[in-house]
């Protein structure tokens, strides 16, 4: 078994820094974000557990555990100067597993975080996540989402979405993409590679002014990293 994974989201870099290197002495896999739009490109490393700063700029902690809580399963901990009753509960309510009041004791909150991973230990699903600011996929649901609302792809849809996204950045011809999709002895040609990323382009243009599969002219598509 690797090492746990641990998702640090926090805007005060002494913080992240001083967390980091505790965590790392214990042994866990750390990763550091100092805002919640670089903390949602982490989540595709699929944390065991995140801390999460509630008072952060743009996006604040609260409202990103109630972004991402219907798509992860991993224990949240919420870390916030914040001490009111009503603060818990508004914290535990968005979706976050534990309340850790700073400042804090470096022992409890250790405590706190094994706990909560022996936990997950008999019940964790890893997520499987892209986020792409409004773009969520979810590569075990088999699911597209804009904004919290799921999109209406077909099966083989997603599936070029899938391969796309995995390769990030990668070049893939239509042949290639049919050959992994419907098989060597798949029924028709790469054409129909062609008319799907049509169809996926023109239900996401519903939505975003993005462009995710780039055409590169004379070779195949790529996803727009």
């Amino acid at each position: 078994m690797g090492k746990q994974k641990i998702l640090i989201i926090d805007d005060e870099e002494m913080i992240l820094s001083m967390l980091k290197t505790c965590l790392q002495a214990e042994d866990f896999l750390v990763y550091t974000a100092d805002s919640a739009k670089k903390a949602l490109e982490l989540l595709s490393a699929a944390p065991d557990l995140i801390l999460l700063d509630i008072n952060m700029p743009g996006m604040d902690g609260l409202e990103f555990c109630r972004h991402v809580r219907e798509h992860i399963s991993c224990p949240i901990l919420f870390l916030t100067a914040r001490v009111t009753e009503r603060d818990v509960v508004t914290g535990l309510t968005a979706g976050g597993d534990d309340y850790i009041t700073k400042p804090f004791r470096m022992e409890e909150l250790l405590a706190r975080i094994r706990a909560h991973l022996r936990r997950e230990e008999r019940k964790i699903r890893s997520a499987d996540l892209k986020f792409d600011e409004e773009l969520l996929i979810d590569y075990n649901a088999r699911a597209v989402f804009w904004g919290g609302q799921e999109l209406d792809f077909s099966k083989k849809e997603f599936e070029i979405i899938g391969l796309l996204s995995r390769n990030a950045g990668m070049v893939l011809d239509r042949e290639t993409i049919y050959e992994r999709l419907w098989g060597y002895d798949g029924e028709g040609d790469s054409i129909v590679v062609k008319e799907h990323v049509r169809r996926i382009r023109n239900k996401l243009a519903e939505h975003t002014e993005k462009n995710y599969i780039e055409t590169v002219w004379g070779v195949g598509y790529r996803w727009a990293k």
